[in-house]
């Protein structure tokens, strides 16, 4: 190599690498104030159901059940797609126990409530809610002598509506276990995540609005379908934003979850409406 083409080569090197700095150098631009483009492409947010989860609720239940002194393992039912709980098998011999609190034979309400929350803690992996993110909302004594535990599961920034986001805990007096349902949604951090990049495209007035002029969809006591055309004079509440969750409509494995505004009517045949924020379409009536 001649001594004018090593030149040439090192001002190449030098240059490179001048530029290389600048552009570490340069300042960091910042993130857009409505959020990532084009996250509605991939909405509604689906959550998908995971062998894994299934296999990991099996294994929990399991460990409380040998926590007991047995050791013969089966499996619970779950609920599709969450792989939660869905009731427990009925068998002698392999009863669960709520952990016991205090000094007496019967714990008073203050020791049933510590004690469900110790339970709690230690079932997460089977009920698929984080502890600290469930709201005792329902604690009554039943006809029959049981005590149930009602629980609502709040990990988003907006409330859970559709059948979904529950936790109930039926046991007895002596703290023997009778049923465990949940419906709760597992890993509600990373669906959070997803919800809070989505940018709100419909306000509530124009939900509202929305209504006024199409009418709300429902299905009469006969199973035909109808509208109800609102009345001028009808009020139409919009209580806020709700996260409804619901089975997917093209993925038979996965749950659909879509930010609503929830519209409640006045003399109406329906209870709420619940209309999309993102695509404005009318999710679902009750």
């Amino acid at each position: 190599m001649t001594l004018i083409t090593k030149n040439r080569a090192r001002r190449t090197i030098l240059f490179l690498s001048f530029a290389l700095a600048a552009g570490a150098c340069a300042p960091l631009q910042p993130p857009s104030a409505t959020g990532p483009k084009g996250i509605e492409s991939a909405y509604p947010v689906l959550f998908t159901e995971d062998p894994h989860r299934r296999e990991a609720a099996v294994l929990a239940l399991n460990q409380l059940i040998q926590q007991t002194g047995n050791s013969t393992a089966f499996a619970p039912e779950l609920q599709p797609i969450t792989a939660t709980i869905r009731s427990l098998p009925s068998s002698p011999g392999r009863s669960l126990y709520l952990p016991k609190v205090g000094a007496g034979a019967i714990m008073n309400e203050e020791e049933t409530r510590e004690s469900l929350r110790r339970f709690i803690k230690d079932s997460r992996e089977l009920l698929g809610a984080d502890p600290a993110k469930l709201s005792l909302i329902q604690r009554v004594d039943q006809p029959d002598g049981s005590k149930l535990a009602v629980y609502e599961q709040r990990p988003f920034r907006y409330p859970i509506r559709g059948n979904y986001g529950k936790l109930e805990i039926r046991f007895a007096a002596d703290r023997r276990v009778i049923n465990i349902s949940s419906t709760c949604i597992p890993q509600g951090d990373r669906i959070q995540i997803a919800l809070a990049a989505l940018n709100v495209r419909l306000k509530a007035e124009d939900a509202v609005k929305q209504l006024r002029e199409k009418g709300i969809p429902y299905t009469e006591a006969n199973g035909n379908a109808s509208t109800f055309r609102i009345p001028a004079a009808n009020e139409l509440n919009a209580r806020g934003l709700v996260v409804y969750v619901l089975p997917s409509k093209t993925q038979l494995d996965s749950l659909e979850f879509h930010l609503a505004w929830e519209i409640q009517p006045a003399a109406a045949p329906v209870k709420a409406a619940y209309v999309d924020a993102i695509n404005g379409e009318t999710i679902t009536v009750e």
